[in-house]
């Protein structure tokens, strides 16, 4: 038995394919991208300013009284800090006495200590009354930072440096 061979046929060419007529913008993909980068924009965007409940005299008056208080304690933390370390070197190791006469350790590390945690406080005391100069630039000066309410002037008159109304610093006025 002879075996034919079949004649294959030649492959028919594929149809070309048509191009894309759909446009980037019209897939749902580009326009969740498209979306994606305005929203991305809008949080970039520069956030306004607030408007202070408070005159601009009020708040130049202010921006004063904050920047001599800042100068005073800072003039403070750093003499008592020179006056604890002075205090340090006048001190000779042999001075200590532990018997029951004196205590525990004598006058100057006392002092000393004192002085510290002093110094300390002013540092602190400078530290607020930094962050409430920094609230000047974005208009938030007297500004609640918990309520968002305005705190009344005679409170900032009072302390300058206040970050809330005194119904928030005191924990509520029904809480004891």
């Amino acid at each position: 038995m002879a075996r034919t061979a079949k004649k294959s046929a030649a492959p028919k060419a594929a149809p070309a394919k048509k191009p894309a007529t759909r446009t980037a913008a019209a897939s749902p993909s580009a326009a969740r991208k498209a979306s994606g980068a305005k929203k991305a924009a809008a949080r970039k965007a520069p956030v306004p300013k607030a408007t202070s409940p408070f005159s601009a005299a009020f708040l130049k008056a202010q921006r004063t009284v904050l920047l001599a208080e800042r100068a005073t304690y800072l003039g403070q933390a750093e003499s008592l800090k020179a006056e604890a370390d002075s205090l340090v070197a006048d001190i000779d190791p042999g001075d200590v006495q532990f018997d029951e006469e004196s205590g525990e350790g004598d006058s100057l590390a006392i002092e000393r200590d004192r002085d510290l945690a002093l110094s300390a406080q002013a540092r602190q005391a400078v530290d607020e009354i930094d962050h409430a100069l920094s609230k000047f630039g974005l208009g938030t000066y007297g500004v609640c930072e918990i309520s968002g309410d305005p705190i009344p002037e005679e409170r900032l008159e009072a302390i300058p440096w206040a970050r809330e109304r005194v119904e928030h610093k005191i924990g509520g006025l029904g809480r004891r």
